[in-house]
């Protein structure tokens, strides 16, 4: 690149000033241009609405969990229900010794109890 080729902003197509690898004018289009290529391509609507299901998942064990000490407490599907809790989404599982299977979302996770009751754990920092 010569003293005369100037390089433009991404999104807006203004030129730049500042540094050389620079690529937007600021944060306003950096951030829209980002914004717009989440929109379209690999990364749908559908995408994004299981990873906010899954979010919102591991907020509504993080809140029934609270602070306890033990990292476990119990809550009825009820209950999970009627927070918004979906259980059709969720990260992954862990078979214990038992083989007792606990669904995880992100850190947090939950094992059927029977009887319309879960166990719900948080995941121990390794």
């Amino acid at each position: 690149m010569t003293a005369t080729d100037t390089k433009a902003c991404l999104f807006c197509e203004k030129p730049l000033k500042g540094r050389v690898d620079k690529k937007f004018c600021d944060d306003y289009c950096r951030n829209n241009y980002n914004n717009q290529l989440k929109s379209k391509g690999s990364y749908s609507a559908f995408v994004r609405n299981i990873n906010n299901t899954l979010l919102k998942n591991r907020k509504i064990l993080e809140a029934v969990l609270g602070h306890k000490e033990e990292g476990m407490t119990k809550a009825s599907r009820e209950k999970l229900l009627q927070l918004g809790f979906s259980f059709k989404y969720f990260t992954h599982q862990f078979i214990n010794k038992e083989g007792k299977v606990y669904n995880y979302c992100y850190d947090y996770g939950y094992l059927p109890l029977g009887g319309d009751w879960y166990l719900i754990v948080r995941r121990k920092e390794e």
